[in-house]
């Protein structure tokens, strides 16, 4: 098989069992899925994260910090979509697992600078309007510099 379509079929089952359980799973659960060796799996996440698309744990590439929208690890975003609790990186990641499920989804956030609660929703595919300013310290081009700080 290609690189580029085993890095597609990785790709997808992570994220086929992260909407299916709320958990981004590590390289064995995916081998597991698509029948292939870990190996190849690692292989793929180390692909994955070259191209920007997830980024493996630092000190433990066969889990996954983050699969965009979504979080291995929790977060100050929790978002609760199909009946199920997902972490998002940040908020502009919460709506983004609302747009990747295809789902209503709410977020029980807080704000950043004030630590006041702040509730995020979707319904229908569109975000609930709130008088919310996301401030973005890092400009989009430099995410990935430093993802995790972004």
């Amino acid at each position: 098989m290609p690189a580029d379509d085993l890095d597609t079929e990785v790709k997808l089952a992570i994220y086929e069992i992260t909407a299916k359980t709320g958990r981004v799973p590590d390289s064995s659960e995916v081998a597991r899925k698509i029948d292939i060796d870990e190996s190849e799996v690692l292989a793929a996440f180390d692909q994955l994260h070259a191209k920007r698309l997830l980024l493996p744990e630092p000190d433990d590439p066969s889990r996954i910090r983050m699969a965009p929208p979504f979080s291995g690890i929790p977060t100050a975003f929790p978002v609760e979509a199909n009946g199920q609790k997902y972490f998002a990186n940040c908020v502009w990641d919460a709506y983004g697992i609302a747009a990747a499920l295809h789902a209503d989804a709410i977020s029980h956030a807080s704000d950043g600078y004030t630590g006041q609660p702040l509730t995020l929703e979707v319904k229908n595919g569109q975000p609930i309007l709130k008088p919310f300013v996301a401030h973005f310290a890092v400009p989009a081009a430099h995410w990935w510099d430093d993802i995790v700080f972004t």
